[in-house]
């Protein structure tokens, strides 16, 4: 598959989930500015991460992602910590193409299928997977995952639940030191990164620095899967 973001987008969710596996990390990313929009937008596309997961963390977040999907739909853009309609309803109208939630609050998770927009949930336990799977979602975000167990916590959750296709996204606490660990597992679909571009390496501008986190992460999804 060689889809562009917009495209992939327009194409539905199945499209959408298959682009992040393929691509495997997703740059969670805070932007304060929306000038730093188009630069780091660059950054990821030429270090070979055409992805990016922009956080409801800062007041910048909609424009940013309303920015990126107009000037660079090459990248395949979701919007993070949705957790509500109305960051749901920006996120939309932003061009997001998919979206993120720390954890699972089935009204949110139940409008983001109205709103037609493919959505990832967080959960740590069970229940939550359960719940998860009722609402017709099967990839789902495991966070925060270092710090309910890693890799080992979603081992055994996978257990009970690979045959109805649940697969997870770890983050929190994922790095470059134990990505090979996640990698390594069946469990695991892709993972959310904010090592690849931190707050404070936008607000100054290392584009650089970001390029090269990127190609580091893409060599060592290349070596693990053989994709990327």
């Amino acid at each position: 598959m060689n889809m562009h973001g917009e495209e992939v987008r327009r194409a539905g969710a199945p499209e959408v989930f298959r682009a992040l596996v393929r691509h495997v990390v997703v740059p969670v990313i805070a932007i304060d500015s929306v000038d730093a929009a188009l630069p780091l937008a660059d950054a990821l596309v030429e270090g070979g991460l055409p992805v990016a997961e922009i956080t409801f963390r800062t007041p910048a977040a909609a424009e940013v992602m309303a920015l990126i999907a107009r000037q660079r739909p090459s990248l395949l853009l979701g919007a993070g910590t949705i957790l509500s309609g109305e960051n749901l309803r920006r996120a939309v109208d932003a061009g997001a193409s998919f979206g993120v939630a720390p954890g699972l609050n089935p009204e949110v998770a139940a409008e983001a299928g109205r709103l037609g927009l493919p959505f990832i949930p967080g959960v740590i336990t069970p229940s939550e997977i359960e719940q998860a799977l009722a609402l017709g979602l099967s990839i789902l975000k495991f966070f925060p995952a270092e710090a309910f167990g890693g890799l080992k916590t979603i081992k055994a959750l996978f257990a009970p639940y690979a045959h109805a296709g649940v697969k997870f996204m770890p983050t929190g606490g994922v790095s470059i030191a134990n990505l090979p660990d996640y990698l390594s597992a069946d469990a695991v679909a892709c993972v959310g990164g904010t090592w690849i571009a931190p707050r404070e390496a936008i607000a100054g501008k290392k584009w650089d620095q970001i390029r090269a986190n990127c190609k580091v992460a893409v060599e060592m999804v290349r070596a693990a899967r053989g994709q990327a």
